[in-house]
């Protein structure tokens, strides 16, 4: 049964901007190859942390919104540990709450994008 998740990465500040973005672009088409389906993704780029991770003060950030087989998360967490590139990872299953929320952050991304 397909379930709604949302999921940030932290990749390593080592790799380039492009770098980091095809990272994210695997995870992409990682699910994609599971049957799920992309319901929206933002790379909010570099940022500081508030703690260091592996001796590393900033990671990249990117978000995933997406539909998956609630079988298949687990295998996906698991290349996600896996994977020397990712720092930090967390995965949250949306409820409706969640969901209602996620579609009001979309307009509002949508609509500030559309009067710059």
């Amino acid at each position: 049964m397909f379930q709604h998740y949302e999921n940030i990465i932290i990749i390593t500040p080592i790799l380039s901007d492009e770098q980091a973005k095809e990272t994210a672009k695997e995870y992409e088409n990682y699910i994609i190859q599971k049957k799920g389906n992309i319901v929206h993704q933002e790379h909010w780029g570099l940022k500081k942390l508030a703690y260091s991770i592996q001796k590393k003060q900033s990671g990249c950030f990117h978000l995933f919104e997406f539909l998956l087989n609630s079988d298949l998360v687990s295998d996906l967490e698991l290349k996600l540990r896996q994977d020397e590139r990712i720092l930090r990872f967390l995965t949250v299953k949306l409820n409706k709450y969640g969901i209602e929320y996620a579609e009001k952050r979309r307009q509002r991304l949508f609509k500030k994008n559309e009067e710059l």
